[in-house]
């Protein structure tokens, strides 16, 4: 079979960058810098824009407890939600970089989970803004319309990386993944959802950011746009070899993307009957 120079690209791709002695540096960890970088820096264009009045200073305080509760939050939720049985039996491996089953050797931290990464970063976000004393749905907008374009470069570390590829496909636009064993056409989901997810996400958070109607209200739409998006895409994304699908036909991420979907509608009900300030 003759494959085009499109579906050969994950062939021509390296995970690593360059190595510092024996040490990788592998593209997806710069991925994560990329994308903070960008959150961090659309954030303070985005208060100058309206006219928030976040300081730098500010920025650094928040940035840091966020930035730490998607590290930690993204790496638990991967334990929790897809291989919790094998970290307990293997719990040194869920913040260590080294398998320590079947001997002992650097993997990386492998496995993160964009889930478990929200829920992390939201819950630090909350205690900063609360501990501060600011403004929780000025800070929540302005964080919720710069994340999907910071998402987009933890999908590009994927597609670079040969993970979380999608499913065997006959479209011209499969491609043919090195860490596949079946050596099969496949969606490149990780560009579906680094495209809706992300930069159509991004686009359309943005445009209502102008809009007074939707004022306060961009972590709900964030939470039903991405949950909307990602349902649909997991459709093109290969399950998860040991989790499979439910009884019901659904991965373990349209699961999470239900729950998403209703926190969002929930939240929006929530915030008309409450102050849109939280002063505690």
């Amino acid at each position: 079979m003759q494959y085009s120079w499109w579906n050969l690209i994950p062939q021509n791709l390296d995970p690593t960058f360059f190595h510092i002695g024996s040490f990788p540096v592998r593209w997806y960890g710069l991925m994560y810098l990329a994308a903070f970088f960008t959150v961090y820096h659309l954030m303070l264009r985005i208060s100058k824009r309206d006219k928030l009045g976040v300081t730098k200073e500010q920025l650094d305080t928040y940035a840091s407890w966020v930035i730490g509760g998607i590290l930690v939050g993204a790496r638990l939720g991967y334990v929790v939600f897809y291989n919790l049985s094998y970290y307990l039996k293997n719990p040194l491996e869920i913040f260590l970089p080294f398998s320590f089953n079947q001997g002992f050797h650097f993997t990386g931290i492998a496995g993160m989970s964009y889930h478990g990464g929200l829920i992390g970063a939201f819950r630090a976000a909350t205690y900063c803004i609360k501990k501060e004393k600011w403004d929780y749905w000025k800070w929540s907008d302005l964080t919720f319309v710069a994340v999907p374009l910071g998402y987009t470069w933890g999908r590009l570390g994927n597609f670079i990386n040969g993970e979380l590829y999608g499913r065997v496909t006959t479209s011209p636009i499969g491609m043919l993944f090195p860490t596949d064993a079946t050596q099969m056409l496949r969606h490149p989901s990780q560009i579906y959802e680094m495209l809706f997810e992300g930069v159509i996400l991004f686009a359309i958070l943005y445009w209502l950011t102008k809009k007074p109607l939707f004022k306060t209200h961009i972590m709900s739409l964030y939470l039903m746009g991405y949950g909307f998006f990602r349902f649909i895409i997991e459709y093109f994304r290969e399950p998860d070899a040991h989790i499979g699908l439910s009884n019901l036909g659904f991965t373990r991420g349209q699961w999470l993307c239900f729950a998403m979907i209703a926190a969002g509608i929930a939240i929006w009900i929530w915030q008309e009957k409450k102050p849109k300030t939280i002063k505690e």
